[in-house]
């Protein structure tokens, strides 16, 4: 089997396991509260926009907020159970319609895995708002730098749909950060995104990458909320109902734009995402 096709099979086991231990625990009584029709709503919206690139857990998160669905020591948690699965399905449908290098795509998955795995230990000791502060300034030059390409002409190697060589090497340890930075709850799609493209690769093949990434850490993370009852179960299912359609459609909508708009798009992303970073530090100030 190729790397690609393992790593398919890989996840689909995964997701799997994380579906069927969950719907066990389901089945053994789902508490009542937590309004399901706003959820289910919740994660069409935002698990359509996380497949454009867009992130899901900041816009759920002030959802939740607004609406006042689920405490706030219950979030981290319900993001997590709730947003494994729709994650899950971006990963397959990207992993399989988007061309990428095989052994570029487990790579740079493998790097973050590895990277989410050490970072549970030594970063937790970091300072959530400098790292906030630091990622949102980088995001920020890297916005400015893609300008610039974008404004000018497209680096070299921009439709490359693989890594060798130190490019590799940048490019599995940046991936390795990306995913020890994730387990202080910064994202990872729009810095990955930035990564890839600056790497000179094709803009599309951050999204197998991406999402990949993030779909082999979230069933884990996701189980270990479950078994300590740490989330809000009818707003967690609601969140998975509501996004695995929206996954569908939006895949569709990233496949059918023409390189030159997933370029803008991706600058967008990392402008938004550098903002809504240098804003929450402001907030924990």
């Amino acid at each position: 089997m190729t790397p690609a096709t393992v790593l398919l099979v890989a996840l689909v086991l995964v997701a799997a396991a994380f579906a069927m231990g969950w719907a066990a625990r389901l089945r053994h009584g789902m508490p009542s509260g937590g309004a399901m029709g706003w959820s289910v709503a919740i994660g069409a919206v935002t698990d359509f926009f996380d497949t454009l690139g867009v992130g899901s857990f900041a816009p759920t998160t002030a959802a939740f907020r607004w609406l006042g669905l689920v405490p706030d020591r219950v979030i981290p948690g319900t993001l997590n159970v709730g947003h494994a699965l729709p994650s899950v399905a971006q990963a397959l449908i990207f992993i399989a319609i988007v061309e990428v290098e095989p052994w570029t795509l487990a790579g740079m998955i493998g790097a973050s895995v590895a990277g989410a795995w050490c970072g549970a230990g030594a970063v937790a000791g970091w300072d959530r708002r400098r790292i906030q502060i630091g990622m949102g300034l980088a995001l920020l030059v890297a916005a400015a730098l893609m300008l610039r390409q974008l404004l000018a002409a497209a680096p070299g190697g921009a439709e490359a749909l693989s890594l060798g060589g130190a490019r590799l090497a940048l490019g599995l340890a940046g991936n390795f950060i990306l995913g020890a930075l994730m387990m202080l709850g910064v994202g990872l799609y729009a810095p990955c995104m930035i990564l890839v493209s600056l790497l000179g690769m094709n803009a599309k093949a951050a999204f197998p990458i991406m999402m990949g990434s993030c779909a082999f850490l979230m069933p884990v993370a996701g189980w270990r909320f479950v078994v300590r009852d740490a989330y809000a179960p009818r707003v967690a299912l609601g969140l998975t109902l509501g996004g695995i359609p929206a996954v569908l459609i939006a895949a569709f909508v990233v496949r059918a734009l023409s390189l030159e708009a997933v370029r803008v798009l991706v600058l967008a992303v990392a402008v938004y995402t550098a903002l809504a970073m240098l804003l929450a530090a402001r907030r924990s100030a």
